[in-house]
């Protein structure tokens, strides 16, 4: 018995060591896009890249027959030896690349005059563009390695050079499906100018199988001197051999291919031959087949350098649009916010021609609340308007409904149910209601005395089916209760005034909301189509052709997660609902009516503000670590503050029109930093969800019973204790 105990604890310890599947896909995700920028970097040379450049030095310790011998240089014997291009037979070789634009001109030149050449590459430029390889091993002309970085490597270790070798041959392998024994050193030149820097280099890559191969004719195209100079330059006097350096790549070479046009004919004409390095000097070809293993290592090489451009490409093109969105946001939000808030706050400004006076119904669904309940039930016996209190209790097991029963308040009954969830419990509270307007709170909420008057003024105008409050965090005096202090006053309030003016406001909060009864038997009431019943509801609303708009004087104070975890499952219900919602009322694309222009107007800012553009924000951070640790630091941090500087005026200015304390938003920074990567997280986890067809449970949260009473009121307080 003791052993079978042993085993199930053990298995349940090894359970909890694995990390959740929610964690790990977005994790993967972050981790992958990660990978695809480093080895982009690398392959661009922006990660462990050495750009110096070791000056010439005495060469007193070069043998004398390098010094005076010919530009290829055999190392691998005992004995170094040279080899020179004999008369009338030209090398032309082609430093640096391939590039995109240079390099299949040149190749085009080279084949309009029959002309053979070795094409000295970058393993990076290899990497990136495997076509040019391939066809210059089709078209018969020879591959060399120019290492993978193009580092002096007189400054580079052992195992540093064996890198840039390897490296070099994999990408070759997977462009072409060869090797080469061919290599040019970098910022290399003529075997006279071999110094005591180059010639250990040199002697090492012979004990690697290789030869070098310098030049003897230096055309310097590189200066772009003009088309003559390149051809004066390139030519060797008294019709001797030659191996010529130019270059493909690495800046403007038009002219290097007017002069190559020029260079080919005239040199043919006197008797000259144009070979790649093995023709000239008559030996077997310097390129051996890769096959087996080594074939399919380069060609996922190649692959996966395509695959980290397009995907850097892509990334670029979603840090753009996440740009786009959150200025074109932050634009809607200041522009129409402040001129809700002016129409709002103008003294003569009335819903209708009189105020609404009569009771309404609140409806409090409650489940397992024994914590909230009492405060959120006294708060509401302080409402400045009429009102009856239904208390659904949905099937609680921990005594919710008893404690209401016990406070024995007038206008305050309980409904009890079977648990059947949040909107079958509002739908019950419904039917049992006795007034016109319907006022909803959930169970942790707490009103200000105002919050009922003032959420009811709008339904002076009868063309008004909803109203949404302005819910704002009660306990924010954690780090995580400030961000989503932040998050509420900025994101939600603004976004609601913006939606107001744009007559789409996507949801009625469940916190702080009133409908209009006949609104809501005209739409069917809540539904339980999706985890999101409030985002449901109010777009159902608006395809009816009901006005929904925004008070923001209709304060109620909600108690918000404490918890990462706590925050994640809310969040993560919040985000798979309002999916559920847009792809129910998907239809509203293509109808007419009011119907149509939530769904053409609404739907649309909805996805995009609300789903797409979280999904993406975790791209600002990225490139920011990638800016810092490989890019240009100081304008990435220049462009990351800027976009900080940007929210912050904007979370200022929100904070302003609603009056409260800007404390708070000294954590900002910190908020953008990590508070980001957790609705990265949950939006990940929700497409997760719906691509894959999957069904959310509802998640209760854990409440404390944190809120009290409305922040900054101790004279209710004091009332509400003594009710």
């Amino acid at each position: 018995m003791a052993s079978r105990s042993r085993r199930r604890t053990t298995r349940k310890t090894s359970r909890r060591r694995w990390l959740p599947l929610r964690y790990l896909l977005p994790v993967l995700v972050l981790v992958a896009m990660l990978a695809m920028l480093m080895l982009r970097g690398y392959v661009h040379s922006e990660i462990l890249a050495d750009f110096r450049v070791r000056p010439g030095t005495e060469n007193t310790k070069v043998p004398e027959q390098i010094l005076e011998g010919g530009p290829v240089i055999d190392t691998r014997g005992k004995e170094p030896t040279t080899l020179r291009v004999p008369d009338h037979r030209l090398v032309l070789t082609f430093d640096d690349g391939p590039d995109p634009t240079w390099t299949p001109k040149v190749l085009d030149v080279l084949k309009k005059h029959n002309a053979h050449a070795v094409f000295f590459v970058t393993g990076t430029m290899a990497s990136r563009y495997p076509d040019l390889v391939h066809r210059m091993v089709e078209e018969g002309h020879e591959v060399g390695l120019h290492t993978f970085n193009h580092p002096d490597l007189s400054y580079q270790s052992k195992k540093r050079i064996d890198w840039e070798l390897s490296q070099n041959q994999l990408a070759l392998a997977g462009a072409a499906g060869v090797r080469t024994s061919l290599f040019r050193p970098p910022y290399s030149s003529m075997s006279a100018n071999m110094d005591n820097a180059s010639w250990p280099v040199t002697e090492y890559i012979g004990s690697r199988g290789y030869l070098t191969v310098v030049n003897d004719t230096d055309s310097e195209d590189w200066k772009k001197p003009g088309v003559q100079a390149i051809i004066d330059r390139a030519t060797p006097k008294h019709g001797k051999g030659a191996i010529v350096l130019m270059h493909d790549s690495g800046g403007d070479r038009h002219q290097t291919v007017q002069a190559l046009n020029r260079f080919l004919p005239e040199l043919q004409a006197k008797g000259y031959k144009f070979l790649n390095l093995t023709e000239a000097l008559d030996a077997p070809s310097a390129h051996t087949k890769v096959t087996g293993l080594e074939l399919w290592k380069g060609k996922a090489w190649v692959f996966l350098v395509e695959a980290s451009d397009n995907i850097t490409a892509v990334l670029v093109v979603g840090l753009a649009a996440i740009g786009f969105l959150v200025f074109a946001r932050f634009g809607l939000m200041l522009l129409l916010s402040g001129w809700h808030a002016r129409k709002t706050r103008r003294k003569n400004f009335r819903w209708g021609p009189r105020p609404v006076t009569e009771p309404v119904t609140v409806l409090v669904p409650a489940y397992n609340e024994a914590k909230c309940i009492e405060n959120t039930v006294r708060s509401l016996m302080l409402s400045e308007h009429p009102i009856e209190v239904l208390v659904i209790d949905d099937g609680s097991s921990d005594g919710t409904a008893r404690i209401v029963e016990a406070m024995n308040l007038p206008n305050v009954r309980v409904i009890r149910q079977l648990n059947a969830g949040k909107p079958a419990a509002l739908n019950r509270g419904l039917a049992n209601a006795s007034h016109d307007i319907i006022v909803m709170m959930d169970g942790d909420t707490v009103f200000e005395p105002s919050t009922v008057r003032e959420l009811v003024q709008p339904f002076a105008d009868p063309r008004v089916g909803a109203v949404a409050g302005n819910a704002k965090v009660g306990n924010k005096d954690t780090l995580i209760g400030a961000w989503q202090h932040i998050e509420y006053v900025m994101g939600f309030n603004l976004d609601r005034r913006m939606y107001d003016v744009l007559q789409c406001m996507p949801t009625i909060p469940g916190a702080v909301g009133a409908f209009r009864r006949t609104a809501l038997e005209r739409v069917g009431g809540m539904s339980d189509d999706t985890l999101a019943e409030d985002t449901d509801i109010t777009m159902a609303l608006h395809r009816d052709g009901w006005r929904v708009v925004y008070a923001e004087n209709a304060r109620a104070w909600t108690e918000a997660p404490e918890s990462v975890q706590q925050l994640w499952s809310q969040r993560y219900r919040w985000s798979y609902g309002t999916m559920q919602a847009i792809w129910k009322h998907r239809r509203a694309l293509i109808e007419r009516g009011p119907s149509g222009r939530f769904g053409r107007v609404g739907l649309p800012l909805v996805s995009l503000f609300m789903v797409l553009a979280p999904l993406l924000a975790p791209l600002i951070d990225i490139f920011l670590i990638y800016g810092l640790l490989f890019g240009p630091t100081g304008k990435t941090v220049m462009a990351w503050f800027g976009v900080l500087a940007i929210q912050a005026v904007c979370a200022a200015y929100a904070f302003i029109l609603d009056k409260e304390k800007l404390t708070p938003l000294l954590s900002l920074p910190l908020q953008q930093i990590l508070y980001r990567q957790i609705m990265y997280v949950v939006l990940l986890q929700s497409w997760i969800t719906a691509l894959t067809g999957g069904r959310l449970r509802w998640q209760k949260l854990r409440r404390t019973g944190g809120v009290q009473s409305p922040p900054n009121e101790p004279a209710q307080r004091a009332m509400g204790s003594a009710v």
